[in-house]
């Protein structure tokens, strides 16, 4: 775990997984809000998990997939 990482965890449920606190919302890469870069995209999925975000809000709603193409994992 890197000095930037937060161990954090909250369990959710019955079979209680762990997740982060805060999750990443994704519409905004697909383009929803404006013209977007997928490399920064990318970068800032990257950078969440990086950090222990293991929450990623996506949909393949969101421009007929276009977040799940960008998912780096």
């Amino acid at each position: 775990m890197s000095a930037t990482q937060i161990k954090i965890a909250t369990k959710l449920g019955a079979t209680r997984p762990e997740v982060f606190p805060i999750a990443l919302g994704c519409m905004a890469v697909s383009g929803i809000y404006g013209k977007t870069s997928d490399d920064e995209s990318i970068a800032t999925i990257q950078e969440a998990i990086d950090r222990g975000i293991n929450v990623i809000d996506t949909s393949d709603f969101y421009s007929l997939g276009h977040n799940e193409v960008l998912n780096p994992l």
